[in-house]
């Protein structure tokens, strides 16, 4: 299902739903950052997605970064949550959601990186290299936050 961001789009269409979401910033012994390419919209992005019934908000993000790179992770703390409601993602079956992720730091563990359904390329991406790739607005602010190590989780008032 292929899917387009508006951000401070006027003609964006009116979001219908919520959906409680993850994203991950994972970083290498070397400081590189864990990136996919979606196969939904063709941007490069962290590693997240939507929450299932019956897992708690940690497990969604283990099994988001595993299904989409193949790397194991494990959370440990939360960089921001982001909900801005001028971002809505429009889907081909009609699906209106408004922005709802949590971001995560996540430290790897295993695992060896491969594609799937969900991306079309998997990288460990130096931080020079990010702005050479084409990054929604919305994830490349998760990133900043991540590489500034904030003290305190971001959120919008």
């Amino acid at each position: 299902m292929a899917r387009t961001d508006h951000y401070n789009d006027p003609n964006a269409p009116k979001a219908t739903n919520i959906v409680v979401a993850v994203t991950a910033f994972v970083q290498d012994e070397h400081g590189r950052l864990l990136m996919i390419r979606r196969t939904d919209n063709d941007l490069y992005s962290i590693p997240g997605g939507a929450q299932d019934v019956g897992e708690t908000i940690g497990q969604t993000v283990i099994r988001e970064v595993k299904e989409e790179t193949g790397i194991d992770v494990e959370p440990t703390n939360i960089i921001g949550v982001y909900s801005d409601p001028k971002h809505v993602i429009a889907y081909t079956d009609g699906e209106v959601r408004q922005q709802f992720s949590i971001c995560f730091r996540a430290r790897p563990t295993g695992g060896e990186l491969r594609t799937s359904n969900e991306s079309s390329e998997v990288h460990w991406v130096n931080r020079g290299e990010l702005d050479a790739l084409n990054i929604h607005p919305s994830i490349r602010l998760r990133i900043e936050h991540g590489f500034a190590e904030r003290s305190k989780p971001y959120f919008a008032v």
